[in-house]
Protein backbone atom coordinates (compact mmCIF):
# COMPACT_ATOMS: atom_id res chain seq x y z
CA UNK A 1 0.00 0.00 0.00
CA UNK A 2 3.10 2.07 1.26
CA UNK A 3 4.69 2.30 -1.84
CA UNK A 4 1.29 2.24 -4.35
CA UNK A 5 0.46 5.21 -2.64
CA UNK A 6 3.60 6.99 -2.80
CA UNK A 7 3.85 6.14 -6.95
CA UNK A 8 0.05 7.78 -7.32
CA UNK A 9 1.53 10.90 -5.15
CA UNK A 10 4.23 11.38 -7.31
CA UNK A 11 2.12 11.29 -10.76
CA UNK A 12 -0.21 13.07 -9.79
CA UNK A 13 2.06 15.51 -8.27
CA UNK A 14 3.93 15.60 -12.03
CA UNK A 15 1.50 15.52 -14.37
CA UNK A 16 -1.51 17.54 -12.53
CA UNK A 17 0.66 20.28 -10.89
CA UNK A 18 -1.34 18.90 -7.50
CA UNK A 19 0.86 19.59 -4.27
CA UNK A 20 1.81 16.28 -2.54
CA UNK A 21 1.14 18.55 0.64
CA UNK A 22 -2.36 19.21 -0.23
CA UNK A 23 -3.22 15.56 -1.15
CA UNK A 24 -1.79 14.19 1.93
CA UNK A 25 -3.90 16.65 4.04
CA UNK A 26 -7.08 15.38 2.07
CA UNK A 27 -6.04 11.76 2.38
CA UNK A 28 -5.60 11.48 5.96
CA UNK A 29 -8.87 13.50 6.83
CA UNK A 30 -10.85 11.21 4.25
CA UNK A 31 -9.28 7.52 6.07
CA UNK A 32 -10.05 9.36 9.69
CA UNK A 33 -13.32 9.61 8.74
CA UNK A 34 -13.98 6.08 6.82
CA UNK A 35 -11.73 4.30 9.57
CA UNK A 36 -12.84 6.17 12.74
CA UNK A 37 -15.09 3.21 14.20
CA UNK A 38 -12.39 0.58 13.72
CA UNK A 39 -9.29 3.03 15.03
CA UNK A 40 -10.74 3.45 18.58
CA UNK A 41 -13.04 4.59 20.28
CA UNK A 42 -11.02 8.27 21.25
CA UNK A 43 -12.79 11.57 20.82
CA UNK A 44 -9.51 12.92 19.40
CA UNK A 45 -8.11 10.47 16.91
CA UNK A 46 -5.60 11.57 13.96
CA UNK A 47 -4.30 9.79 10.97
CA UNK A 48 -0.57 10.77 9.74
CA UNK A 49 0.81 9.58 6.16
CA UNK A 50 4.43 9.81 6.80
CA UNK A 51 5.71 11.40 3.24
CA UNK A 52 8.77 9.35 2.62
CA UNK A 53 7.65 6.15 3.01
CA UNK A 54 3.75 6.43 2.97
CA UNK A 55 3.59 4.35 5.48
CA UNK A 56 -0.53 5.43 7.36
CA UNK A 57 -0.84 5.31 10.75
CA UNK A 58 -3.71 6.08 13.46
CA UNK A 59 -2.90 8.10 17.09
CA UNK A 60 -5.13 9.21 19.53
CA UNK A 61 -4.42 11.74 22.30
CA UNK A 62 -5.16 10.30 24.96
CA UNK A 63 -4.76 11.85 28.89
CA UNK A 64 -2.48 9.99 31.25
CA UNK A 65 -4.58 8.85 34.66
CA UNK A 66 -3.54 6.91 37.59
CA UNK A 67 -6.67 4.26 37.59
CA UNK A 68 -10.11 4.03 35.94
CA UNK A 69 -9.15 4.66 32.27
CA UNK A 70 -12.32 5.84 29.96
CA UNK A 71 -11.74 5.62 26.37
CA UNK A 72 -10.23 9.26 26.28
CA UNK A 73 -7.75 7.75 29.17
CA UNK A 74 -4.80 5.77 29.38
CA UNK A 75 -3.38 4.29 32.62
CA UNK A 76 0.38 5.79 33.58
CA UNK A 77 1.41 2.41 33.91
CA UNK A 78 0.97 1.55 30.15
CA UNK A 79 1.76 5.08 28.87
CA UNK A 80 5.53 4.69 30.73
CA UNK A 81 6.24 2.24 28.31
CA UNK A 82 6.44 4.74 25.35
CA UNK A 83 6.71 8.11 27.82
CA UNK A 84 9.13 7.51 30.82
CA UNK A 85 9.03 10.88 31.61
CA UNK A 86 5.07 11.12 31.16
CA UNK A 87 2.93 12.69 34.30
CA UNK A 88 -0.41 11.98 35.00
CA UNK A 89 -2.24 14.94 33.54
CA UNK A 90 -0.25 14.54 30.81
CA UNK A 91 -1.77 14.24 27.00
CA UNK A 92 -0.36 11.54 24.79
CA UNK A 93 -0.64 10.80 21.22
CA UNK A 94 -0.99 7.00 21.32
CA UNK A 95 -0.42 5.16 18.18
CA UNK A 96 -3.53 3.07 17.53
CA UNK A 97 -3.45 1.99 14.08
CA UNK A 98 -5.88 -1.04 13.80
CA UNK A 99 -4.47 -4.52 11.77
CA UNK A 100 -7.04 -4.01 8.95
CA UNK A 101 -6.14 -0.28 8.44
CA UNK A 102 -4.18 -1.35 5.58
CA UNK A 103 -7.43 -2.45 3.27
CA UNK A 104 -9.63 0.66 4.87
CA UNK A 105 -6.59 3.23 4.06
CA UNK A 106 -6.61 1.77 0.61
CA UNK A 107 -9.94 1.83 -0.44
CA UNK A 108 -10.45 5.20 0.80
CA UNK A 109 -7.76 6.35 -0.65
CA UNK A 110 -8.66 5.70 -4.25
CA UNK A 111 -11.90 7.29 -3.74
CA UNK A 112 -10.32 10.64 -2.09
CA UNK A 113 -7.50 11.23 -4.74
CA UNK A 114 -10.30 10.94 -7.45
CA UNK A 115 -12.15 13.72 -4.89
CA UNK A 116 -9.23 15.92 -4.91
CA UNK A 117 -8.13 15.59 -8.15
CA UNK A 118 -12.12 17.04 -9.38
CA UNK A 119 -11.53 19.61 -7.04
CA UNK A 120 -7.69 20.68 -7.23
CA UNK A 121 -8.82 20.86 -11.05
CA UNK A 122 -11.56 22.77 -10.51
CA UNK A 123 -9.68 25.29 -8.04
CA UNK A 124 -7.02 25.50 -11.10
CA UNK A 125 -9.35 26.40 -13.46
CA UNK A 126 -10.52 29.54 -11.17
CA UNK A 127 -6.89 30.54 -10.59
CA UNK A 128 -6.52 30.31 -14.69
CA UNK A 129 -9.72 31.70 -15.84
CA UNK A 130 -11.24 34.21 -13.46
CA UNK A 131 -9.29 37.08 -14.62
CA UNK A 132 -10.66 35.86 -17.91
CA UNK A 133 -13.81 36.41 -17.78
CA UNK A 134 -15.32 38.68 -20.17
CA UNK A 135 -12.54 37.77 -22.89
CA UNK A 136 -12.78 35.80 -26.45
CA UNK A 137 -11.44 32.14 -25.70
CA UNK A 138 -10.85 29.99 -28.13
CA UNK A 139 -11.75 25.65 -27.91
CA UNK A 140 -12.34 22.49 -30.04
CA UNK A 141 -16.04 21.21 -29.61
CA UNK A 142 -16.10 17.33 -27.89
CA UNK A 143 -19.64 17.00 -27.96
CA UNK A 144 -23.63 18.14 -27.57
CA UNK A 145 -25.29 17.42 -24.52
CA UNK A 146 -29.59 18.47 -24.10
CA UNK A 147 -28.85 21.66 -26.99
CA UNK A 148 -25.66 22.69 -25.36
CA UNK A 149 -22.19 22.22 -26.90
CA UNK A 150 -19.76 20.91 -24.58
CA UNK A 151 -16.18 22.42 -25.90
CA UNK A 152 -12.75 21.75 -24.71
CA UNK A 153 -10.12 24.56 -23.56
CA UNK A 154 -7.45 22.65 -23.04
CA UNK A 155 -6.90 23.45 -19.67
CA UNK A 156 -10.99 23.51 -18.58
CA UNK A 157 -13.94 21.80 -20.21
CA UNK A 158 -16.45 24.62 -20.88
CA UNK A 159 -20.20 24.84 -22.24
CA UNK A 160 -22.60 26.66 -24.12
CA UNK A 161 -26.20 26.35 -22.93
CA UNK A 162 -28.30 26.75 -25.91
CA UNK A 163 -29.70 30.16 -24.97
CA UNK A 164 -26.20 31.26 -25.44
CA UNK A 165 -25.84 30.22 -28.91
CA UNK A 166 -26.24 31.30 -32.32
CA UNK A 167 -28.95 29.72 -33.25
CA UNK A 168 -28.56 28.87 -37.03
CA UNK A 169 -24.96 28.52 -36.37
CA UNK A 170 -24.17 24.57 -36.59
CA UNK A 171 -21.01 22.36 -35.32
CA UNK A 172 -18.99 19.41 -35.65
CA UNK A 173 -16.98 17.65 -33.22
CA UNK A 174 -13.38 19.05 -33.65
CA UNK A 175 -14.69 22.17 -34.73
CA UNK A 176 -12.55 25.17 -33.61
CA UNK A 177 -15.11 27.54 -32.19
CA UNK A 178 -14.47 31.30 -30.60
CA UNK A 179 -16.79 31.97 -27.21
CA UNK A 180 -16.96 34.88 -24.98
CA UNK A 181 -16.06 33.47 -21.08
CA UNK A 182 -18.79 34.47 -19.24
CA UNK A 183 -18.70 33.08 -15.49
CA UNK A 184 -16.89 30.30 -13.87
CA UNK A 185 -18.62 27.67 -11.82
CA UNK A 186 -16.37 25.36 -9.87
CA UNK A 187 -19.08 24.17 -7.87
CA UNK A 188 -21.21 22.65 -10.48
CA UNK A 189 -20.57 19.01 -11.81
CA UNK A 190 -19.87 19.25 -15.13
CA UNK A 191 -17.90 21.92 -16.97
CA UNK A 192 -16.85 25.04 -15.15
CA UNK A 193 -16.35 27.61 -17.85
CA UNK A 194 -19.87 28.59 -19.10
CA UNK A 195 -19.63 30.36 -22.37
CA UNK A 196 -21.49 32.40 -25.19
CA UNK A 197 -21.59 33.74 -28.82
CA UNK A 198 -25.24 35.09 -28.30
CA UNK A 199 -24.08 38.52 -25.99
CA UNK A 200 -23.98 41.50 -27.79
CA UNK A 201 -20.48 41.59 -24.83
CA UNK A 202 -19.13 39.03 -27.27
CA UNK A 203 -19.64 41.66 -30.65
CA UNK A 204 -18.02 44.34 -28.56
CA UNK A 205 -14.88 42.09 -27.74
CA UNK A 206 -14.54 41.24 -31.61
CA UNK A 207 -14.52 45.04 -32.57
CA UNK A 208 -11.57 45.40 -29.83
CA UNK A 209 -9.84 42.41 -31.18
CA UNK A 210 -10.16 43.62 -34.66
CA UNK A 211 -9.60 47.93 -34.37
CA UNK A 212 -6.55 48.97 -32.59
CA UNK A 213 -8.13 52.32 -32.00
CA UNK A 214 -10.47 50.62 -29.91
CA UNK A 215 -8.58 48.75 -28.18
CA UNK A 216 -6.22 51.84 -27.69
CA UNK A 217 -9.21 53.67 -26.39
CA UNK A 218 -9.36 56.39 -29.29
CA UNK A 219 -12.88 55.09 -30.56
CA UNK A 220 -15.33 53.95 -27.98
CA UNK A 221 -18.59 52.24 -28.10
CA UNK A 222 -21.39 53.95 -26.70
CA UNK A 223 -23.99 51.49 -27.25
CA UNK A 224 -24.89 48.38 -28.70
CA UNK A 225 -28.25 46.14 -29.68
CA UNK A 226 -27.86 42.99 -31.05
CA UNK A 227 -30.02 39.71 -32.60
CA UNK A 228 -27.64 37.40 -32.13
CA UNK A 229 -27.57 35.60 -35.86
CA UNK A 230 -29.53 38.20 -37.66
CA UNK A 231 -28.56 41.69 -37.02
CA UNK A 232 -26.43 43.88 -35.06
CA UNK A 233 -26.11 47.60 -34.22
CA UNK A 234 -22.95 49.28 -32.78
CA UNK A 235 -22.71 53.09 -32.03
CA UNK A 236 -19.13 53.93 -31.93
CA UNK A 237 -17.39 57.73 -31.19
CA UNK A 238 -13.57 59.27 -31.57
CA UNK A 239 -12.32 60.74 -29.07
CA UNK A 240 -9.49 62.33 -31.83
CA UNK A 241 -11.17 64.68 -34.27
CA UNK A 242 -8.59 63.61 -36.90
CA UNK A 243 -9.95 60.26 -36.89
CA UNK A 244 -13.48 58.81 -38.31
CA UNK A 245 -14.69 56.18 -35.50
CA UNK A 246 -16.86 54.75 -38.37
CA UNK A 247 -14.08 54.63 -41.22
CA UNK A 248 -11.83 53.18 -38.43
CA UNK A 249 -14.13 50.20 -37.18
CA UNK A 250 -14.73 49.40 -41.02
CA UNK A 251 -11.21 49.10 -42.11
CA UNK A 252 -9.45 49.86 -45.65
CA UNK A 253 -11.68 48.19 -47.98
CA UNK A 254 -14.34 47.16 -45.22
CA UNK A 255 -11.66 44.34 -43.69
CA UNK A 256 -11.86 45.12 -39.72
CA UNK A 257 -15.73 44.42 -40.19
CA UNK A 258 -15.59 41.58 -42.68
CA UNK A 259 -13.37 39.90 -40.18
CA UNK A 260 -16.11 40.51 -37.19
CA UNK A 261 -18.83 39.19 -40.30
CA UNK A 262 -17.47 36.36 -40.78
CA UNK A 263 -16.60 34.82 -37.11
CA UNK A 264 -20.26 36.03 -36.65
CA UNK A 265 -21.47 33.73 -39.71
CA UNK A 266 -22.36 36.61 -41.97
CA UNK A 267 -24.56 37.94 -39.38
CA UNK A 268 -24.98 41.63 -40.22
CA UNK A 269 -23.50 44.48 -38.57
CA UNK A 270 -24.78 48.03 -38.67
CA UNK A 271 -21.89 51.15 -37.50
CA UNK A 272 -23.46 54.03 -36.61
CA UNK A 273 -21.71 57.53 -35.46
CA UNK A 274 -22.89 58.73 -32.13
CA UNK A 275 -24.26 61.83 -31.33
CA UNK A 276 -24.89 63.51 -27.57
CA UNK A 277 -28.09 65.32 -29.68
CA UNK A 278 -30.68 62.19 -28.89
CA UNK A 279 -32.15 63.75 -32.58
CA UNK A 280 -29.15 63.07 -34.71
CA UNK A 281 -28.55 60.17 -33.05
CA UNK A 282 -31.76 58.62 -33.78
CA UNK A 283 -31.42 59.23 -37.24
CA UNK A 284 -27.82 57.58 -37.45
CA UNK A 285 -29.18 54.48 -35.87
CA UNK A 286 -31.92 54.35 -38.06
CA UNK A 287 -29.28 54.42 -41.41
CA UNK A 288 -29.17 53.18 -44.05
CA UNK A 289 -32.54 54.80 -43.98
CA UNK A 290 -32.78 58.54 -44.12
CA UNK A 291 -34.38 60.33 -41.66
CA UNK A 292 -36.65 63.63 -42.51
CA UNK A 293 -36.96 64.91 -39.22
CA UNK A 294 -37.16 63.66 -35.43
CA UNK A 295 -39.65 65.04 -32.61
CA UNK A 296 -38.91 64.19 -28.96
CA UNK A 297 -41.35 63.42 -26.33
CA UNK A 298 -39.77 63.46 -22.88
CA UNK A 299 -43.28 62.38 -21.25
CA UNK A 300 -43.77 59.25 -23.06
CA UNK A 301 -40.33 58.69 -23.50
CA UNK A 302 -40.79 58.62 -27.43
CA UNK A 303 -39.25 59.93 -31.15
CA UNK A 304 -41.48 60.65 -33.64
CA UNK A 305 -39.54 60.07 -36.63
CA UNK A 306 -40.38 61.47 -40.02
CA UNK A 307 -38.90 59.65 -43.38
CA UNK A 308 -39.62 59.80 -47.53
CA UNK A 309 -42.61 57.08 -48.41
CA UNK A 310 -39.38 55.21 -49.92
CA UNK A 311 -37.53 55.18 -47.14
CA UNK A 312 -40.76 53.85 -45.07
CA UNK A 313 -39.72 50.56 -45.95
CA UNK A 314 -35.73 50.85 -44.88
CA UNK A 315 -36.32 52.50 -41.64
CA UNK A 316 -39.03 50.06 -40.73
CA UNK A 317 -36.83 46.94 -42.16
CA UNK A 318 -37.33 43.44 -42.82
CA UNK A 319 -39.83 42.21 -39.78
CA UNK A 320 -39.39 45.44 -38.04
CA UNK A 321 -35.72 44.66 -37.54
CA UNK A 322 -34.35 48.28 -38.17
CA UNK A 323 -36.38 50.65 -35.94
CA UNK A 324 -36.38 47.19 -33.38
CA UNK A 325 -32.81 47.61 -33.24
CA UNK A 326 -32.14 51.52 -33.43
CA UNK A 327 -34.99 51.86 -30.49
CA UNK A 328 -32.82 49.53 -28.20
CA UNK A 329 -29.65 51.01 -29.07
CA UNK A 330 -30.79 54.55 -28.30
CA UNK A 331 -32.65 53.31 -25.35
CA UNK A 332 -36.34 55.03 -26.39
CA UNK A 333 -39.20 53.96 -27.60
CA UNK A 334 -39.44 54.78 -31.99
CA UNK A 335 -42.43 55.72 -33.90
CA UNK A 336 -42.36 56.36 -37.84
CA UNK A 337 -44.42 57.74 -39.91
CA UNK A 338 -44.70 59.43 -43.43
CA UNK A 339 -44.71 63.22 -44.53
CA UNK A 340 -48.56 62.82 -44.34
CA UNK A 341 -48.43 62.24 -41.09
CA UNK A 342 -49.43 58.28 -41.24
CA UNK A 343 -47.74 55.94 -38.94
CA UNK A 344 -46.28 53.29 -40.83
CA UNK A 345 -44.63 51.66 -37.89
CA UNK A 346 -46.29 50.16 -34.59
CA UNK A 347 -46.12 52.38 -31.72
CA UNK A 348 -43.83 50.51 -29.38
CA UNK A 349 -41.64 47.49 -29.56
CA UNK A 350 -44.00 46.06 -27.36
CA UNK A 351 -46.24 46.01 -29.51
CA UNK A 352 -44.46 44.75 -32.10
CA UNK A 353 -43.36 41.76 -30.71
CA UNK A 354 -46.69 41.43 -29.90
CA UNK A 355 -47.97 41.31 -33.39
CA UNK A 356 -45.41 39.13 -34.53
CA UNK A 357 -45.81 36.87 -31.78
CA UNK A 358 -50.36 36.41 -32.95
CA UNK A 359 -49.02 35.79 -36.52
CA UNK A 360 -46.54 32.79 -35.03
CA UNK A 361 -49.01 31.64 -32.93
CA UNK A 362 -51.64 31.29 -35.81
CA UNK A 363 -49.00 30.36 -38.09
CA UNK A 364 -47.72 27.18 -36.38
CA UNK A 365 -50.86 26.69 -34.15
CA UNK A 366 -49.34 27.71 -30.12
CA UNK A 367 -50.54 29.97 -27.66
CA UNK A 368 -49.91 33.66 -27.98
CA UNK A 369 -47.61 33.20 -24.68
CA UNK A 370 -45.46 30.57 -26.39
CA UNK A 371 -45.36 32.38 -29.66
CA UNK A 372 -43.85 35.79 -27.54
CA UNK A 373 -41.18 33.84 -25.80
CA UNK A 374 -40.41 32.27 -29.41
CA UNK A 375 -40.07 35.98 -30.84
CA UNK A 376 -38.14 37.09 -27.94
CA UNK A 377 -35.84 34.47 -28.07
CA UNK A 378 -34.96 35.66 -32.31
CA UNK A 379 -37.50 32.49 -33.66
CA UNK A 380 -39.73 34.83 -35.47
CA UNK A 381 -40.87 32.64 -38.65
CA UNK A 382 -41.86 29.39 -39.13
CA UNK A 383 -39.09 28.46 -41.43
CA UNK A 384 -36.84 29.47 -38.67
CA UNK A 385 -39.07 26.93 -36.61
CA UNK A 386 -38.59 24.78 -38.75
CA UNK A 387 -34.84 25.09 -39.32
CA UNK A 388 -33.74 25.72 -35.43
CA UNK A 389 -32.41 23.27 -32.95
CA UNK A 390 -35.36 21.48 -31.05
CA UNK A 391 -32.85 21.19 -28.40
CA UNK A 392 -32.78 25.01 -28.08
CA UNK A 393 -36.68 25.54 -28.92
CA UNK A 394 -36.88 23.27 -25.67
CA UNK A 395 -34.27 25.09 -23.74
CA UNK A 396 -36.21 28.88 -23.49
CA UNK A 397 -37.05 29.88 -20.05
CA UNK A 398 -40.84 29.08 -19.25
CA UNK A 399 -41.62 27.66 -22.51
CA UNK A 400 -44.44 25.13 -22.69
CA UNK A 401 -42.53 21.94 -24.20
CA UNK A 402 -45.84 19.92 -24.61
CA UNK A 403 -46.97 23.17 -27.33
CA UNK A 404 -43.56 23.07 -28.66
CA UNK A 405 -43.13 19.16 -29.05
CA UNK A 406 -46.85 19.15 -30.82
CA UNK A 407 -46.27 22.15 -33.16
CA UNK A 408 -42.79 20.91 -34.56
CA UNK A 409 -44.51 17.10 -35.15
CA UNK A 410 -46.95 19.56 -37.10
CA UNK A 411 -44.23 21.12 -39.23
CA UNK A 412 -42.88 18.09 -40.25
CA UNK A 413 -46.05 16.60 -41.23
Amino acid sequence: MANELLTVLEYIEQERGISRESLIKALETAILTASRKSIHPASELKVKIDPPTGKIQAWAVLEVVADNPNCDQLLITRAKERFPNVKIGDKVDWEVTPGNFGRIAAQTARQTIIQQLRKAEKENVQEEFAERVGQIINGTVRRFEGGSIIIDFQKAEGIMPAKEKIHEEQYMPGDRINALLINVDINSAGPSLIVSRATPEFVIKLFEREVAEIHDGVVKIMGIAREPGRRTKIAVRSEDPRIDPVGACVGIRGTRVRNITDELGNERVDIVPYDDDLAKYAANALLPAKVQSVEIDEDKHELMVTVNEDQSKIAFGRKAQNVRLSAKLIGWNITLKNESSERIAPPSIAEQLKTAAAKLAKDIGVSEETAFKLVNNGFVTVDGIRAADRSALLAIDGIDTAEIEQALEALQK
